[in-house]
């Protein structure tokens, strides 16, 4: 026999009070019998019922698991590359703290939705750079995310096409485990201000492809300033540059695609309808095995003491009359 858990808190403070209250009651029956004159002997029987109730309770609550049984067990999963915008623009703090800060807490929530998946991160601007391959390790997943910063890439602009085709190109790698396009997911985040030239040929191609896309737009239609470490950014005329979150761009790229857009700006967080909608993606089965398991057969001890209880209600014994 094995066991669901050890005997803890709770069975203690349980087996507690009832050693204290049956106690108290078993003084007070010993001394009204004695004050009566009557035996008190009687009584031990339905102590013992009590008793011996109790004792299958607590062990109920220890969950015993009993006999030999057989469990199949499928690991199933995705590859998932998110493509994280590092450009200028994401410093601007219309979402608090910063857009990046905020989106790297949420990167954060989005792993650990998806601990049996494969994660990737790409950066990109106005180029696009692998920071974490496919992998596992949720550690070293978080430790890349708390690093990133827009020194981190060149800032020449910000270009889509760029970390679309590196994406796909590494979930297209004939080395992955996962065969079916279906399981294998491009979630970009930016705040949609693209310059580039190539991101309608690299949508065609992940359509080709037939791999999912998620785009995850932050910022907000009044925008703010992208504060630096000397003020604020300027263009070249020397005025303050505003930067709002052009999520038009977003909305195109993932209808062009089949997929679905989602929006983090001062009204709305749409990061855990965005995990919704990835654990609808099946994921592709890459192993199923057989286990040993032991069922938890708590259920017995129950029913035993509820019969137990009811041979005590029933049972009558006149022992004391006042």
């Amino acid at each position: 026999m094995t066991w669901f858990k050890s005997i803890g808190t709770t069975e203690w403070v349980f087996i507690g009070i009832f050693i204290i209250a049956y106690s108290a009651y078993i003084i007070r029956m010993f001394m009204v019998a004695r004050r009566l004159q009557t035996s008190f002997r009687p009584l031990v029987f339905k102590i013992l019922l009590r008793s011996m109730a109790m004792a299958l309770l607590i062990i109920a609550l220890l969950g015993p698991s009993f006999g030999e049984t057989t469990k199949e067990v499928k690991s199933e999963g995705k590859d998932i590359y998110i493509a994280v915008d590092l450009s200028q623009s994401m410093n601007a703090f219309d979402i608090q703290p910063t857009r990046l800060e905020k989106i790297k807490f949420e990167l954060k929530n989005i792993v650990d939705a998806f601990s049996s998946d494969r994660i990737g991160l790409i950066i990109f601007s106005s180029e696009a750079f692998v920071q974490c391959p496919l992998t596992y390790d949720q550690s070293a997943l978080s430790l890349f995310i708390s690093t990133l910063n827009t020194s981190l890439v060149p800032n020449a602009g910000t270009d889509f096409g760029a970390p679309l085709r590196m994406a796909l190109d590494k979930l297209e790698d004939s080395e992955s485990p996962i065969t079916q396009q279906k399981a294998k997911i491009v979630l970009l985040i930016s705040d949609g201000e693209d310059f580039g030239d190539e991101t309608d040929e690299a949508a065609k191609e992940i359509v080709k492809s037939g791999i999912q896309l998620f785009a995850l737009g932050v910022g907000t239609e009044t925008g703010s300033k992208i504060r630096q470490a000397n003020g604020f950014k300027r263009d070249r005329n020397g005025q303050e540059v505003v930067t709002k979150l052009n999520s038009k761009s977003l909305r195109k790229l993932a209808v062009d695609t089949g997929g679905k857009y989602f929006e983090i700006n001062e009204n709305q967080n749409d990061v855990a309808r965005l995990i919704r909608a990835i654990n609808e993606v099946e994921g592709e089965l890459r192993d199923a095995r057989m286990i040993d398991a032991s069922a938890n057969k708590f259920y017995y001890f129950v029913l035993g003491a509820l019969v137990l209880l009811a041979l005590d209600a029933l049972i009558r014994r006149k022992t004391l009359r006042i």
